[in-house]
């Protein structure tokens, strides 16, 4: 079956928003391949509005020489949100109604995984719904505290987490994969 799977980049306080402000010294060729293996495992993207904005502002305008923006721009993308009314990138599609139930008919369905890049707010209010499969953090060594972000565990209820997976990269990055221990 085909698992929700959230990505996002996270400093050592726990910020996830403004990863272009922090983010940029550490994204280096061995990111690059694991950001790419982690897209290849998914053919699906979820987005909420905010996400959706800025990428669909900028990735478009991203030739095919950049294998981000050719997958990303390839892909189909689902758009959380109750305040757009359209959404033009191509290959995108409004989710208006309950993002869960239809997370739960799409896992149903022949496919590869469905993937979460950023959308904080969305990833949180899965984690909340006990929607989400797995977590993958790639967790920053720096800190942002006084910038106004919001934190990635703000809002969630206490939830346990199992470590699957942890790997240092010759950045300073980690990366971390966890999936909410079910009852």
């Amino acid at each position: 079956m085909r698992k929700v799977i959230a990505g996002l980049f996270v400093t050592l306080d726990g910020a996830t928003q403004r990863p272009e402000q922090w983010q940029g010294p550490y994204m280096d060729a061995e990111l690059g391949q694991l950001l790419g293996a982690t897209m290849a495992e998914a053919d699906t993207v979820l987005l909420g509005r905010r996400t959706y904005e800025e990428w669909a502002a900028f990735w478009p305008h991203q030739g095919d020489e950049n294998p981000f923006a050719a997958q990303i721009n390839a892909a189909p993308k689902l758009v959380a949100s109750t305040t757009l009314e359209t959404v033009a990138w191509s290959n995108s599609r409004l989710i208006r109604g309950d993002v869960v139930e239809e997370l739960a008919t799409l896992k149903q369905k022949p496919g590869k995984n469905i993937l979460i890049n950023g959308s904080a707010t969305l990833v949180r209010s899965l984690i909340n719904a006990g929607a989400l499969d797995e977590l993958r953090l790639l967790l920053h060594p720096v800190v942002v505290d006084g910038d106004g972000s919001r934190r990635l565990f703000e809002g969630v209820a206490p939830t346990t987490m199992n470590l699957e997976q942890a790997r240092s990269l010759s950045s300073g990055v980690v990366s971390l994969t966890y999936r909410p221990a079910r009852a």
